[in-house]
């Protein structure tokens, strides 16, 4: 357990409605390493965006915890929890997530500002040089395609240097060829910056790629078989 990046403990996630109580997750456990790249798989409705909005911390089990490099994210409130955050986890959606109000670079210089950073400048244009984005810095992002707005989210994930990168559904508004080359940059970065990803996707082709796969049902969890040798 001590070298595990992140540790889900017996995570249960239950809600009242109108007809009682609805359990989301049921007893969720496995543990991630530094730099590992695992997929979360499963039909909609499965639980994979509650699970991944509790790895961040961003919602809280009814039962069980989560420890993100051997803090337990729910003995925290939720500055605290923010603060972690904000040191240590990114996220990359399918709909960009970008400010409008502000260009490429200023996008990816907003995390390291509010890090209070003062290398954000430099460090966010390198970041976007990295990600082919050097000639389109002042752009904003009414004006750059999907795929260069992907790629922005992506430095602005990266630029912090996270220790955990959440991503889901990361090629849902692109197409197939833009998508690939996203998800190709993203691998590459994680090897890079030893960032241990995890992706929600329901693309068999992405979750192959990644190191292990967890199957999600009817908010249970099951390791996959590896496909990714074969």
């Amino acid at each position: 357990m001590s070298d595990s990046i992140i540790a889900v403990e017996r995570v249960t996630k239950q809600v009242a409605d109108t007809s009682g109580t609805l359990t989301i997750l049921y007893d969720i456990e496995f543990t991630l390493r530094p730099r590992e790249s695992v997929a979360i798989v499963g039909a909609s409705g499965s639980g994979k965006s509650t699970l991944l909005s509790i790895l961040a911390g961003l919602d809280v089990p009814t039962r069980g915890t989560v420890r993100l490099q051997g803090q337990d994210l729910f003995a925290l409130d939720e500055d605290e929890r923010a603060a972690l955050r904000a040191r240590s986890v990114c996220f990359v959606f399918q709909s960009f997530q970008l400010l409008g109000n502000l260009n490429a670079l200023e996008n990816v210089m907003l995390p390291l500002e509010l890090l209070g950073r003062g290398d954000a400048r430099p460090a966010a244009t390198e970041m976007l040089q990295r990600v082919g984005l050097g000639e389109r810095l002042g752009h904003y992002p009414k004006v750059l395609s999907g795929g260069e707005q992907q790629r922005v989210a992506l430095a602005r994930a990266f630029v912090v240097r996270p220790a955990l990168l959440l991503a889901d559904e990361p090629t849902g508004s692109l197409d197939f060829a833009t998508g690939g080359k996203v998800m190709d940059l993203m691998f590459e970065m994680n090897r890079e910056l030893g960032t241990t990803l995890v992706l929600v996707t329901h693309d068999r082709g992405i979750a192959a790629r990644c190191d292990r796969q967890l199957r999600m049902e009817a908010g249970r969890i099951e390791e996959a078989p590896s496909v990714a040798s074969g």
